[in-house]
């Protein structure tokens, strides 16, 4: 056992930190002459260590009660490494069932490229990189990664790829009674890397797409919408956020794309945002906050809300929906009760509304900063493709996550036709 524990942590060594550099004073070290074993603190001892000596114990007969699912197990431990682990296990499970393509538009970042890293490691899906195969390959040696072009991931050269006259030919057709040329058109395929994911899922090349370490949102969302198109009776987009903190998992909406949505929007993100929390094994418990507690006000900020689950209750009557409300009544129930004590939500709500894109934002980050919560999102909706914008905010392991619910995304429209 004593064996198995020395191996454990020599390959551990050679393994590079990803995302817990915390551990490592902020930094990402890599086998060498200034590091030759893990500090006590990385996290990854336990899964790496306990499996192993495990093993040794059982192969060894020593162990009383060997252990069944051995799989199981770790993803047990990792579950203390990763605080995202338990919210995110249903979902690296169906995501490994069937490997689809995801596509990164900032291919040569050195977060995607750390976040791939673990995708093929954990084996949630199929990369494929856009970038410059020679800045890419510089990177990877840089951040001593394991991964290899061809093998693990695939590549597409942003440069000079043969499939650029199809590209452009494709947006050109897509954009060309918005005023874009084919010179234009020609322009954006060249140097705009989300545009080239957008039209490889256009395409059936990829599966699904993420984007957004780099740039601002609006416009990586503009280009998305524009080649994707948007989901069939779903007239607006939206984007849906969450923290997970020792409080538990709170979904935020919509805190990325509608600045100021009308009722009918709010109540259709809200019911798109429900149905995806049941992915996350999550029974969805929905408020519509708001300055005004269940009538409290009547300005038109209020009367949206109180619209808005009107039509919510019409669309979804088996819902657990309430609102319009404060924050704090949403998410106790004795202020509730207290306030309102006929309402039809029980317990604290997971999902709140809100009447703006400000009122989300804020909400969203103040949680998450305040909190020391961890953040994952944005869960982009109302899209025809499996594709999600980042921020440039995101860490390796919000962009594993992502990659994984991308993938489960592309494999549900998949098996519905769409």
């Amino acid at each position: 056992m004593k064996t198995a524990c020395v191996k454990a942590i020599a390959e551990l060594a050679r393994i590079e930190a990803t995302d817990l550099g915390s551990a490592y004073g902020g930094e990402t070290p890599s086998f060498g002459p200034d590091y030759l074993i893990p500090r006590p603190f990385d996290p990854r001892l336990m899964v790496q260590l306990s499996p192993a000596v495990a093993k040794a114990a059982m192969d060894s007969g020593v162990a009383t009660r060997p252990i069944e699912d051995m799989d199981e197990y770790r993803d047990r431990l990792s579950q203390f490494v990763y605080r995202t682990g338990l919210l995110m296990k249903p979902i690296f499970d169906r995501a490994r069932t069937d490997l689809k393509r995801v596509v990164y538009a900032e291919g040569e970042e050195e977060t995607v490229l750390r976040a791939v890293q673990t995708v093929v490691d954990d084996g949630l899906a199929r990369p494929i990189l856009i970038g410059r195969p020679a800045v890419i390959q510089m990177r990877i040696e840089r951040l001593g990664l394991r991964i290899r072009p061809g093998v693990d991931f695939d590549l597409t050269n942003i440069d000079d790829d043969p499939r650029f006259n199809d590209y452009w030919q494709l947006y050109h057709a897509i954009m060309q009674r918005r005023g874009f040329s084919p010179a234009a058109a020609k322009a954006v395929v060249r140097t705009r890397s989300t545009a080239v994911a957008a039209l490889m899922v256009k395409r059936g090349e990829a599966d699904a797409m993420l984007c957004g370490i780099v740039g601002r949102y609006q416009k990586k969302l503009a280009y998305v919408v524009n080649i994707l198109g948007r989901e069939v009776g779903i007239p607006n987009s939206s984007a849906m956020s969450a923290v997970l903190n020792d409080k538990g998992v709170f979904f935020f909406c919509d805190t990325h794309v509608q600045a100021c949505p009308t009722a009918e929007q709010i109540a259709t993100s809200a019911l798109q945002a429900a149905y995806r929390l049941k992915l996350f094994g999550i029974t969805p418990k929905v408020a519509l906050v708001s300055h005004s507690n269940f009538g409290s006000h009547d300005d038109e900020s209020a009367r949206k809300m109180r619209d808005a689950l009107v039509l919510i209750r019409e669309r979804a009557p088996k819902l657990e929906v309430e609102g319009e409300m404060h924050v704090d009544a949403a998410l106790k129930e004795e202020i509730r009760n207290r306030i309102f004590p006929n309402s039809r939500l029980s317990g604290s709500a997971n999902l709140l509304v809100f009447p703006n894109l400000d009122a989300a934002n804020t909400a969203y980050n103040l949680v998450r900063t305040m909190t020391d919560g961890v953040g994952l999102g944005p869960i982009l909706m109302g899209v025809a493709g499996a594709a999600h914008v980042l921020t440039p905010s995101a860490t390796v392991r919000r962009v594993v996550n992502m990659t994984a619910l991308a993938a489960v995304e592309a494999q549900i429209r998949a098996e519905r036709g769409l």
